[in-house]
Parts: C-alpha cells; sequence; structure tokens
C-alpha cells in the first residue's frame, strides 16, 4: 500500500476517534451558539501559518543549498537569511493580530 495513502487513512481514523466526545455532549439550541468570528479568525491564522511555515521552510532550503554552493558568502547569506525569516514571522503575526481584532477579541 501506498505510504501516503496509509498516512491520511490514519489521520482520518484519529480524526474520527478524537471527535466522538463531541457526540456525548447536550444538544445545543442550534446555529446561533456559534461565534463565527471566532471560527473565522481561527481559520485565518491557520491559513497564515501554514503559509508562513512554508515560506521559511523554502527559504532555509534556499539558504542551505546557497552555502553548500558557495560557503565563501556565509555572511551575507545568513543576514539575508535571518531578515527574510523576521519578515515572514512578522507577517504571521500581523495576520495574527487582524484576525484577534475582527474575531472581536482585541
Amino acid at each position: 500500500m501506498n505510504k501516503r495513502v496509509v498516512i491520511i487513512a490514519l489521520i482520518a481514523l484519529v480524526a474520527l476517534v478524537s471527535s466522538t466526545p463531541v457526540l456525548a455532549q447536550e444538544e445545543s439550541s442550534g446555529l446561533g451558539d456559534v461565534d463565527w468570528g471566532i471560527l473565522g479568525a481561527a481559520f485565518a491564522i491557520a491559513i497564515a501559518a501554514a503559509g508562513g511555515a512554508g515560506g521559511q521552510g523554502r527559504a532555509v532550503s534556499s539558504a542551505v543549498s546557497a552555502l553548500a554552493r558557495n560557503p565563501g558568502a556565509a555572511g551575507d547569506i545568513r543576514f539575508a537569511l535571518i531578515l527574510g525569516l523576521a519578515l515572514i514571522e512578522s507577517l504571521v503575526i500581523y495576520a495574527l493580530v487582524i484576525a484577534l481584532r475582527g474575531a472581536g477579541l482585541f
């Protein structure tokens, strides 16, 4: 069996098993109980964090590749890498602030 299929099946199994306590809760009065602002903020910060993590991964990968090709430029590459990582992280923090403000938590 394909390794990717096994991983997806395990993730689905964990999601199903971890969601069973929800079925034991009391019945709610309907959709009015859901705070859609907080739910939207959660999705927004999840997307921003995933994008930031992907960007940071690509930046580190490219920096390591550049260092392997030209070890003499380590100082310049390191400076550009740290500056880029700081800017990416600041964008994710900015997305967190905007998400919290939009949810009315701030």
